[in-house]
């Protein structure tokens, strides 16, 4: 009876030895992956304040006053200010159908800012699902070599133990660059388009009071 357990138990264990051995290369290569999804997002945030971030100029009390004052059309003060094109647009969206009760205007904003809101989350998600993922393929890539690794030390084949325990190091050193490169570009994105949304439901604010003011007239 315990040699029949013995040799069910080195069966289960050769088992998920096989398993883990298994999942050591498409360990790797998502690790790589996530390496590369880290540098490319890095990048696209660097293209990101270079094409948009720096040309947000815009100063707001300034640019209510113009509004609230109504000398100029609203759409040509938005157009002429200096925001985004997609907070442009969406500005000029609820201006450009007059013939909307107050209730549907507002109802339109408030539609228009949530999809707004859902591109920029969807965005920032991208760089945190590499942040999470980092962490916990770096924690397999050092765990899968180093059964191997035991096995070779209880044998005293330290060329294999040495292989073992350098890719143990090299892939949670690359799972945790990955995350710590994403979890900043999740910090610096989110801080922006916390900003972009702000601006843009303040402005949308006073635009539908203003057109409603008039609406009243």
């Amino acid at each position: 009876m315990n040699s029949l357990t013995t040799v069910s138990t080195f069966r289960f264990h050769d088992v998920l030895r096989a398993v883990a051995s298994a999942l050591e290369l498409p360990v790797v290569i998502i690790l790589i992956l996530l390496m590369l999804g880290a540098v490319a997002l890095f990048g696209w945030m660097i293209a990101e304040l270079i094409t948009e971030r720096r040309h947000l100029k815009v100063k707001l009390p300034a640019l209510l006053d113009d509004i609230r004052a109504g000398t100029v059309p609203i759409g040509e003060i938005i157009s002429n200010s200096g925001l985004l094109k997609n907070q442009k647009a969406i500005l000029l969206e609820l201006t450009a159908h007059p013939e909307f009760n107050a209730t549907t205007r507002e109802a339109l904003a408030v539609r228009l800012i949530a999809q707004e809101q859902a591109k920029y989350d969807g965005i920032v998600k991208l760089s945190e699902y590499v942040s999470r993922l980092g962490p916990m393929f770096g924690l397999l890539g050092t765990l899968i070599p180093l059964g191997p690794g035991i096995i070779a030390l209880g044998q005293g084949d330290t060329q294999t133990l040495s292989m073992s325990l350098l890719t143990a190091f090299d892939t949670t050193i690359a799972g945790l660059a990955a995350a710590a490169v994403t979890t900043v570009i999740s910090t610096i994105r989110r801080a922006w388009y916390k900003d972009y949304t702000s601006i843009l439901e303040l402005l949308s604010e006073c635009i539908l009071e203003v057109m409603k003011e008039k609406g009243s007239e």
